[in-house]
């Protein structure tokens, strides 16, 4: 498994704290992340969301590159709906000329937000269509040319990547000739066809002259698979609970605390919901995550691995990422 493998994180806020530690607990890991040699360390996009404190990419990338000397920081992603790309393109040339040869700029179609904050955000609420995603995407790397009215995006062009979950990004990413970043973790069952269709689809750009795919998956390691599951539970208690949403109904947000889950009385289709969340994991002990991860990557051939996880105590997530690492082999950067 020599290829690169980085982390993805959510900030996710947990009960009983709140979104600035959030913050701090991801800067956290970003830093014991670049000394442990992963290659990656990516942030992604939610607004109004009281689980989630990543709401802006651009902030959170230029924090932790310049608390960390080596590791490749990014944006898992920025959705284009949301933002003009002058300004993306802006933060992150800004970003770029900071922190030279460090900055990923990931990019997605979907909006990543909750319709409560649409309004706010001056956004019509309809879904951005290809074609409009498509001119925005040229739109947004245009401003990266030498020649650009975007100082200081002119001549600071950050690695970019398309973020996608199922095989019409997929072909997307490739006509564009970009680098693909497929959610394994959201849409584990298209994998292998996605990635297929990526590379068949590829179209050698000024960029990149040839595909280049990674996929994030859910990670949790520990000493035990007994360990491991206790870890993965309040995350699969979290997917529970926004699955069980009813309309006007107050969302459970916040990643659940271990006695949240020791109490809450699970129902069969509860537990059988649970079990195919589990089943969609890798979680288990060092040996068990390395080969399940090995088979991963065997089936889909990716060029990369990027892992996330939702555990409720930050030193357990640290501790995970650890055990991963000297589990595989880390990677140069690619």
């Amino acid at each position: 498994m020599n290829i690169p493998i980085s982390i993805l994180d959510l900030a996710p806020v947990v009960t009983g704290s709140n979104s600035a530690q959030a913050l701090r607990n991801t800067i956290s890991l970003a830093e014991h992340a670049d000394r442990l040699g992963y290659s990656r360390f990516w942030v992604a996009e939610h607004h109004a969301m009281p689980g989630i404190a990543s709401s802006a990419p651009a902030v959170l990338v230029g924090e932790i590159a310049s608390r960390t000397p080596r590791i490749q920081v990014g944006s898992g992603g920025v959705m284009l709906q949301n933002h003009r790309p002058f300004v993306v393109a802006e933060q992150f040339g800004t970003l770029e000329a900071l922190h030279p040869g460090r900055v990923d700029l990931g990019v997605g179609k979907n909006s990543g937000i909750e319709p409560a904050a649409v309004k706010a955000l001056g956004l019509s609420g309809a879904q951005q269509s290809t074609e409009e995603f498509v001119r925005a995407v040229d739109e947004l790397r245009r401003y990266f040319d030498d020649e650009s009215i975007a100082v200081p995006a002119a001549g600071n062009r950050p690695r970019m990547w398309m973020l996608g979950a199922s095989g019409r990004s997929a072909k997307l990413a490739g006509l564009l000739g970009l680098r693909f970043a497929y959610a394994h973790h959201i849409n584990p069952t298209e994998t292998v066809a996605a990635l297929a269709a990526y590379r068949a689809t590829f179209r050698p750009s000024r960029d990149f002259t040839k595909p280049h795919a990674l996929i994030t998956a859910p990670v949790i390691c520990a000493e035990s698979e007994e360990e491991a599951r206790n870890l993965a539970k309040p995350g699969a208690l979290a997917f529970l609970r926004m699955r069980n949403i009813k309309p006007g109904a107050e969302p459970h947000n916040f990643l659940p605390a271990p006695l949240d889950v020791e109490k809450h009385i699970y129902s069969h289709e509860e537990s059988e919901v649970v079990e195919r969340y589990f089943a969609t994991q890798v979680i288990g002990n060092p040996e068990q995550v390395r080969k399940n991860l090995e088979e991963l990557l065997s089936e889909t051939q990716a060029d990369e691995l990027m892992m996330t996880a939702m555990v409720h105590d930050h030193h357990d997530l640290i501790r995970s990422y650890e055990l991963i690492a000297d589990t595989l082999p880390m990677s140069a950067y690619k």
